[in-house]
């Protein structure tokens, strides 16, 4: 454990997901609409389910955690936990890392067949490496790496104790 570069501390860690939720109950203030929060697995779950338990502590909307499955290299096919009618609702897509924006691209899929109010995204940490037109809107950390650089963010028993350089 001590040879690895952390960028991000379990404490670091919870800071972000609280200003983010803030954040993002902030935007959310006023509109009753339910909010879902989809947690790309692995750690994006964890992260979800985090910012939920965080979010409900500054908003009265129903808020629903429900997780999002795909192959991040090859993501031809997407799985949701959960079938939902996702018209009228706040949707945030929530992952560990993005690098390219591909993943979050496409964790869209599912719901190009409704009419959300809102789509959203947050990552604890975006790398700077853009291929895709995603830029996610709530932001733990931005860190600046070289394309063979990767993020690895550490999750044991539920709760997220870092994030390093590999």
């Amino acid at each position: 454990m001590a040879d690895r570069n952390y960028i991000l501390n379990k404490e670091g860690a919870e800071q972000k997901l609280h200003r983010m939720s803030l954040e993002l109950a902030e935007h959310l203030n006023g509109d009753a609409a339910p909010v879902i929060i989809i947690g790309i697995r692995n750690s994006g779950t964890v992260i979800a389910e985090k910012t939920g338990a965080l979010l409900k502590n500054y908003i009265p909307n129903n808020i629903e955690v429900i997780s999002l499955t795909m192959d991040k290299a090859h993501p031809t096919s997407v799985e949701l936990s959960k079938k939902i009618d996702f018209n009228n609702l706040h949707i945030i897509i929530a992952d560990d890392v993005t690098n390219s924006g591909r993943t979050l691209l496409y964790a869209l899929k599912p719901l190009l067949d409704f009419h959300p109010k809102s789509i959203q995204t947050l990552v604890l940490v975006e790398r700077m490496h853009k291929l895709f037109p995603v830029n996610p809107d709530y932001v733990g950390l931005s860190v600046a790496t070289t394309m063979q650089e990767h993020i690895q963010v550490e999750v044991v028993d539920g709760e997220v104790v870092g994030a390093y350089i590999i």
